[in-house]
C-alpha cells in the first residue's frame, strides 16, 4: 500500500507553489480576453463557390486591416463566422469587400454587436456562476456527509472538497495567463464552460474516495487510526480514479490534436483540469481531512 497521506507535505509544498505561481501571472499578466468579454463584432457569411475558402486563406486576405482578435469558424451549407474587436460600420464593410475578393458571390448573413455593457454581464455571471457552483457543491457535500460526523465534521468535507476545487481552477486560469502573455490565446464564454465542467469532473473524483473513507468509518468505527484509514481509502480508489481519468484524458488529447481551432483550447481547459482534479483529489482533498483531523486533536490535547 502506498503511502500517499503521510507525505502529504510534498505534495502540500508543490500544490502551494503552482498555486502561488498561478495568482502571481493572475494578478500580473491577467488573461487575453476575447470579443465575449471585451465587445466586438461577429459576423455570419455564405459562400458561393465551392469549396470555400480555407480559415488560413481567409485570415491571409484580412491580414492588412489588423482585426484584433480574429477568429474564424466553419457553419453549415458553406458558411462562416467570423468574430473581431470592432464595431464601426466602416470596418465591416472593408471585412466585406476583402472577403468579396475571394468570392465575388459572398453573401452575408448577418453581423451582431457585442457591446461593452453585454460583455460586463457576460463577466459578472461568469464569475458568479462559478461562485454559487463551489457553494452548491460544499453545501451538498456537507448534507451528504452528515451521518460521518465526527472525527471530522460533514461540513469540512465539503471545505475540503472546494479547496481541492480552488485549486484545480487556480492552476487553470494561472496556466492561461501564461498561454495568454507569451502566444496571445484568448479566452471566452467556452473557456467559462469548461471551467464549470471542471469542477463537476474534479468533485466527482474527490467524493468517490470520500465515499469510501465514510465506508471504511463505518466499517471500522470512529477509534480507528484516521490517517491510516483514510490512505487505505485513498489506495483502495487509485487505480479507479487513474483509469477514469486516462480515459477522459485520451478523448481530449484526440479533440486537442485533430479537433478545429474554435475547439481546441476548450479541449486544452478539459486536460488540464482533468490532470490537475485527479492530483487534487487523490493528494489535496483527503489530506485535507487528515490535516483537519490533527489539529483537532492538538487542540484538544492542550
Amino acid at each position: 500500500m502506498l503511502n500517499i497521506i503521510q507525505k502529504r507535505k510534498y505534495t502540500y509544498w508543490i500544490s502551494a507553489v503552482l498555486t502561488v505561481a498561478s495568482i502571481a501571472v493572475i494578478g500580473i499578466w491577467g488573461l487575453n480576453f476575447g470579443i465575449d468579454f471585451k465587445g466586438g463584432t461577429l459576423m455570419e457569411v455564405r459562400f458561393a463557390k465551392d469549396p470555400i475558402p480555407t480559415s488560413a486563406e481567409v485570415t491571409e486576405s484580412l491580414a492588412d486591416l489588423s482585426l484584433k482578435s480574429l477568429t474564424i469558424q466553419g457553419t453549415d451549407n458553406n458558411g462562416m463566422l467570423l468574430r473581431y474587436l470592432a464595431s464601426d460600420e466602416g470596418k465591416n464593410d472593408e471585412v466585406m469587400a476583402k472577403l468579396q475578393g475571394l468570392d465575388p458571390e459572398l453573401t452575408q448573413l448577418r453581423v451582431d454587436f457585442i457591446g461593452g455593457s453585454v460583455s460586463k454581464q457576460i463577466t459578472k455571471n461568469a464569475i458568479l456562476g462559478t461562485l454559487l457552483a463551489s457553494l452548491a457543491i460544499a453545501l451538498f457535500i456537507g448534507y451528504a456527509f452528515r451521518r460521518v460526523s465526527g472525527t471530522v465534521t460533514s461540513w469540512e468535507y465539503g471545505i475540503g472538497a472546494v479547496v481541492a476545487l480552488l485549486h484545480d481552477i487556480l492552476i487553470t486560469v494561472g496556466v492561461f495567463a501564461v498561454l495568454g502573455h507569451f502566444y496571445g490565446v484568448e479566452v471566452g464564454v467556452p473557456f467559462i464552460a469548461a471551467l464549470l465542467t471542471i469542477l463537476g469532473y474534479s468533485v466527482n473524483d474527490t467524493i468517490v474516495v470520500y465515499d469510501r473513507v465514510r465506508e471504511n468509518l463505518q466499517r471500522q468505527g470512529k477509534q480507528a487510526d484516521f490517517e491510516h484509514l483514510v490512505n487505505r481509502s485513498v489506495n483502495e480508489t487509485l487505480s479507479r480514479s487513474i483509469n477514469t481519468s486516462m480515459t477522459v484524458i485520451i478523448t481530449l488529447l484526440a479533440i486537442v490534436i485533430f479537433g478545429g481551432e474554435s475547439i481546441r483550447y476548450f479541449g486544452v481547459t478539459l486536460l488540464l483540469g482533468v490532470v490537475f482534479g485527479t492530483f487534487s483529489s487523490i493528494y489535496v482533498a483527503s489530506a485535507f481531512l487528515v490535516t483537519r483531523y490533527n489539529m483537532k486533536r492538538k487542540a484538544l490535547n492542550k
